[in-house]
């Protein structure tokens, strides 16, 4: 009677283990380097709108000296700023210069205390 040969017994195929922590691993990190990524886009973004709406505060105070058509007077001030919801405080700091004619203008502008935006000019007398 003839033998009749059985087939190898085939190894079964498949990940390993170590091989399926290994690639957990490699997905981890790069999960974890996308996260803080986006969370570095998401604070830049945050920054670059307080900056803006900040430059519109002091942008709108010193437009405010110009209009008044007169030569501001040596001294600090201080006023409020709604701009998209959020309060600012708006310093504005006026200096002589040795020209008298002109003044050196700062508006600072701070958010919880916090400075966000310094804007300088020079005015003139009309």
């Amino acid at each position: 009677m003839p033998q009749t040969r059985r087939p190898a017994p085939s190894r079964a195929r498949g990940f390993t283990l170590v091989e399926v922590l290994v690639a957990l691993a490699v997905v981890a990190l790069a999960l974890a380097a996308g996260h803080k990524a986006a969370g570095s886009l998401i604070h830049n973004t945050q920054r670059q709108d307080d900056a803006l709406l900040a430059e519109l505060c002091a942008d709108n105070a010193l437009i405010g000296l110009r209009l008044a058509r007169q030569l501001p007077g040596i001294g600090n001030s201080t006023s409020n700023c709604m701009q998209a919801g959020v309060r600012y405080d708006v310093s504005l700091r006026v200096q002589g210069t040795p020209n008298p004619t002109f003044r050196r203008v700062d508006a600072q502008v701070l958010r919880d205390g916090a400075n966000v935006l310094t804007l300088s000019t020079i005015m003139g007398q009309y």
